[in-house]
């Protein structure tokens, strides 16, 4: 894989049908290595849809993108081993220790058991986790069982890792302190695709998306998108743009 590519994502035109409903119409945008980039948009405006044909989970209708150089129509298998991937809906298995999660998924991302022992060492030290090494996930308190699953999502450490809503349900507190781990993989490289329902989140992000019944509406920094629609924070920019769209599911 060539590592000097610059944009980490490529979308042109991008465009997803099922039957006669479009769900995503023609979106072009890029993502820059290392940038934290909010991908946005109430329910129905398509954005799940858009993260899963970047994941590789399903083909595009047309148009062309890539994925750290992998080409989302014909190479969706490298995509899928070459990203991480962190859901709303907790992705971790709930019945399994702390490392024997870790284990299994570095097992599955290729790792060997040397840099597996490795990193759980060092997620466990970072997470101050070493007393709950051997308790089952389930007896974690949310918080704590979403940064454990960014940090296996980033165990075999990618290029780039889709946070689909991963602070939903979460205190403000952990959100905080999740998004400081955000910041810290992002300084190290890795490229940050997040969603959220949460507007004062999207003001962390280099760069903000808002989709639109299937369409990109707005592309620009927090400050820009503010200076743009005359807003005061971000939830005016996504509350004038969301008014607009006639499709809710």
């Amino acid at each position: 894989m060539n590592n000097n590519y610059q944009h980490i994502i490529e979308a042109d035109k991008l465009t997803k049908k099922f039957g006669d409903f479009t769900a995503v119409d023609a979106i072009s945008f890029t993502v820059d290595k290392g940038e934290i980039f909010g991908f946005l948009g109430a329910n129905g405006a398509g954005k799940t849809t858009a993260i899963r044909i970047l994941c590789g989970l399903i083909n595009p209708t047309s148009g062309h993108g890539s994925v750290a150089t992998y080409d989302v129509h014909t190479q969706s298998e490298k995509i899928k081993q070459t990203i991480g991937y962190m859901s709303q809906k907790f992705t971790l298995y709930e019945d399994l220790t702390v490392t024997e999660n870790m284990r299994f998924f570095g097992g599955i991302y290729g790792m060997d058991r040397k840099r597996i022992r490795e990193k759980t060492d060092l997620i466990l030290h970072e997470l101050n986790l070493h007393d709950r090494a051997n308790a089952l996930v389930k007896t974690l308190p949310l918080g704590w069982k979403q940064k454990l699953a960014f940090s296996v999502a980033i165990l075999h450490e990618p290029p780039i890792v889709f946070l689909d809503e991963p602070t939903g349900g979460v205190d403000p507190v952990t959100r905080r302190e999740f998004w400081e781990m955000i910041y810290k993989a992002s300084h190290n490289g890795t490229t940050i695709f997040v969603t959220t329902h949460y507007m004062d989140e999207a003001e962390y992000c280099n760069r903000v998306s808002i989709m639109v019944d299937g369409r990109i509406e707005a592309l620009d920094t927090p400050a820009g998108l503010r200076q743009k629609f005359g807003a005061a924070d971000m939830n005016e920019v996504f509350l004038s743009l969301a008014r607009k769209a006639k499709r809710t599911e």
